[in-house]
Protein backbone atom coordinates (compact mmCIF):
# COMPACT_ATOMS: atom_id res chain seq x y z
CA UNK A 1 0.00 0.00 0.00
CA UNK A 2 1.05 3.22 -0.61
CA UNK A 3 0.83 6.17 1.60
CA UNK A 4 1.32 9.74 -0.31
CA UNK A 5 1.88 12.80 1.45
CA UNK A 6 1.55 16.03 0.53
CA UNK A 7 4.62 18.26 0.44
CA UNK A 8 4.82 21.91 -0.21
CA UNK A 9 8.00 24.12 -0.69
CA UNK A 10 8.54 27.63 -0.66
CA UNK A 11 11.52 29.25 -2.51
CA UNK A 12 12.51 32.16 -4.54
CA UNK A 13 12.24 32.43 -8.39
CA UNK A 14 13.13 34.29 -11.36
CA UNK A 15 10.38 34.82 -13.47
CA UNK A 16 10.56 35.48 -17.54
CA UNK A 17 11.20 39.31 -17.01
CA UNK A 18 14.19 38.44 -14.30
CA UNK A 19 12.18 39.67 -11.39
CA UNK A 20 13.01 37.57 -8.21
CA UNK A 21 9.53 36.62 -6.11
CA UNK A 22 8.41 33.90 -3.41
CA UNK A 23 7.17 30.78 -4.65
CA UNK A 24 5.47 27.66 -2.94
CA UNK A 25 5.12 24.35 -4.98
CA UNK A 26 2.88 21.57 -4.10
CA UNK A 27 4.31 17.50 -4.28
CA UNK A 28 3.42 14.22 -3.96
CA UNK A 29 6.36 11.67 -1.93
CA UNK A 30 5.03 8.08 -1.64
CA UNK A 31 6.80 7.69 1.70
CA UNK A 32 6.70 5.09 4.72
CA UNK A 33 6.70 8.01 7.00
CA UNK A 34 6.57 12.07 7.36
CA UNK A 35 10.65 11.93 7.57
CA UNK A 36 11.08 9.97 4.40
CA UNK A 37 8.55 12.21 2.88
CA UNK A 38 10.75 15.12 3.85
CA UNK A 39 14.08 13.28 3.15
CA UNK A 40 12.93 12.70 -0.34
CA UNK A 41 11.54 16.44 -0.63
CA UNK A 42 15.54 17.45 0.03
CA UNK A 43 16.74 14.70 -2.09
CA UNK A 44 14.36 15.85 -4.57
CA UNK A 45 14.09 19.77 -4.56
CA UNK A 46 17.49 20.26 -3.69
CA UNK A 47 18.77 18.82 -7.37
CA UNK A 48 16.24 20.98 -8.47
CA UNK A 49 16.01 24.78 -7.35
CA UNK A 50 19.27 26.87 -7.05
CA UNK A 51 20.01 28.75 -3.48
CA UNK A 52 17.98 28.04 -0.43
CA UNK A 53 14.32 26.59 -0.14
CA UNK A 54 12.44 25.50 2.76
CA UNK A 55 9.83 22.70 3.41
CA UNK A 56 6.80 24.28 4.63
CA UNK A 57 4.19 21.61 5.17
CA UNK A 58 3.90 17.96 5.43
CA UNK A 59 0.60 16.43 5.26
CA UNK A 60 -0.93 12.74 4.90
CA UNK A 61 -2.37 13.10 1.57
CA UNK A 62 -6.11 11.48 0.79
CA UNK A 63 -5.02 10.56 -2.99
CA UNK A 64 -5.25 7.06 -3.30
CA UNK A 65 -3.68 6.57 -6.55
CA UNK A 66 -1.65 8.54 -9.32
CA UNK A 67 -2.31 7.89 -12.61
CA UNK A 68 0.71 9.30 -14.97
CA UNK A 69 0.73 9.79 -18.96
CA UNK A 70 3.25 11.28 -20.77
CA UNK A 71 2.40 14.20 -23.03
CA UNK A 72 0.35 15.67 -20.01
CA UNK A 73 0.87 19.36 -18.22
CA UNK A 74 -0.85 19.24 -15.50
CA UNK A 75 -1.80 16.72 -12.64
CA UNK A 76 -5.97 16.61 -12.04
CA UNK A 77 -7.98 15.68 -8.92
CA UNK A 78 -10.95 12.75 -9.76
CA UNK A 79 -12.94 12.30 -7.10
CA UNK A 80 -14.01 8.77 -7.72
CA UNK A 81 -17.27 7.21 -6.11
CA UNK A 82 -18.88 4.08 -6.06
CA UNK A 83 -21.31 1.66 -3.45
CA UNK A 84 -19.73 -1.64 -1.90
CA UNK A 85 -21.59 -3.88 -0.04
CA UNK A 86 -20.96 -3.71 4.06
CA UNK A 87 -20.53 -7.59 4.95
CA UNK A 88 -21.27 -6.77 8.44
CA UNK A 89 -25.35 -4.75 7.76
CA UNK A 90 -25.60 -6.40 4.53
CA UNK A 91 -26.64 -2.50 3.13
CA UNK A 92 -24.35 -0.99 0.27
CA UNK A 93 -22.21 1.87 1.67
CA UNK A 94 -20.75 4.49 -0.64
CA UNK A 95 -16.95 4.69 -1.37
CA UNK A 96 -15.12 8.14 -2.35
CA UNK A 97 -11.79 7.92 -3.31
CA UNK A 98 -9.58 10.75 -4.70
CA UNK A 99 -7.29 10.13 -7.92
CA UNK A 100 -4.86 12.13 -9.73
CA UNK A 101 -3.89 12.31 -13.12
CA UNK A 102 -1.61 13.54 -15.71
CA UNK A 103 -3.52 15.55 -18.74
CA UNK A 104 -3.57 18.34 -20.65
CA UNK A 105 -7.35 19.35 -20.10
CA UNK A 106 -10.06 17.87 -18.29
CA UNK A 107 -11.89 15.90 -20.51
CA UNK A 108 -8.38 13.95 -21.57
CA UNK A 109 -8.62 13.26 -17.89
CA UNK A 110 -11.54 12.16 -17.30
CA UNK A 111 -10.59 10.10 -20.68
CA UNK A 112 -7.55 9.15 -18.61
CA UNK A 113 -9.55 8.08 -15.44
CA UNK A 114 -11.69 5.57 -17.17
CA UNK A 115 -9.16 4.01 -18.87
CA UNK A 116 -7.31 3.58 -15.76
CA UNK A 117 -10.33 2.12 -14.23
CA UNK A 118 -11.28 0.03 -16.86
CA UNK A 119 -10.75 -3.32 -15.07
CA UNK A 120 -13.00 -2.57 -11.74
CA UNK A 121 -15.43 -4.84 -11.12
CA UNK A 122 -17.62 -1.92 -9.57
CA UNK A 123 -19.76 1.11 -11.43
CA UNK A 124 -18.56 3.72 -10.77
CA UNK A 125 -18.85 7.66 -11.46
CA UNK A 126 -16.61 10.90 -11.58
CA UNK A 127 -18.41 13.62 -9.93
CA UNK A 128 -15.51 15.82 -9.81
CA UNK A 129 -12.50 16.78 -11.76
CA UNK A 130 -10.01 19.96 -11.09
CA UNK A 131 -6.80 20.95 -11.66
CA UNK A 132 -4.58 19.90 -8.59
CA UNK A 133 -1.57 22.00 -7.22
CA UNK A 134 1.09 19.28 -7.76
CA UNK A 135 3.70 19.58 -9.86
CA UNK A 136 5.10 16.50 -9.71
CA UNK A 137 5.08 13.25 -8.18
CA UNK A 138 7.92 10.97 -5.98
CA UNK A 139 7.98 7.49 -5.96
CA UNK A 140 9.30 5.27 -3.16
CA UNK A 141 12.50 3.73 -4.72
CA UNK A 142 13.78 0.90 -2.48
CA UNK A 143 17.60 1.24 -2.16
CA UNK A 144 20.02 -1.29 -2.11
CA UNK A 145 20.04 -1.90 1.72
CA UNK A 146 16.65 -3.96 1.46
CA UNK A 147 17.10 -7.30 1.21
CA UNK A 148 14.94 -10.63 1.18
CA UNK A 149 16.04 -12.53 4.24
CA UNK A 150 17.63 -15.93 3.26
CA UNK A 151 14.84 -17.96 4.07
CA UNK A 152 12.57 -16.79 2.08
CA UNK A 153 11.73 -16.82 -2.06
CA UNK A 154 10.95 -13.36 -4.08
CA UNK A 155 7.32 -14.38 -5.52
CA UNK A 156 8.88 -13.51 -8.97
CA UNK A 157 11.30 -16.22 -8.79
CA UNK A 158 8.10 -18.65 -7.32
CA UNK A 159 6.28 -17.23 -10.56
CA UNK A 160 9.03 -18.28 -12.97
CA UNK A 161 9.89 -21.64 -11.83
CA UNK A 162 5.73 -22.41 -11.89
CA UNK A 163 6.38 -21.25 -15.61
CA UNK A 164 9.30 -23.27 -16.39
CA UNK A 165 7.20 -26.67 -14.39
CA UNK A 166 4.43 -25.92 -16.96
CA UNK A 167 6.07 -26.11 -20.30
Amino acid sequence: MQNWFTCKVKYQKEDEHGRVKNVTETYLADALSFTEAEAKIYEEIGQRVMGEFQVTSIAKSKIVDVFEYSGGDVFYQAKISYMVGDADSGKEKKVTNLMIVHADDIKMAWERIHESLNNMLVTFVVPEIKESPVLEVFHHVKTGEERIPDHLTPVAELETEEDEQDI
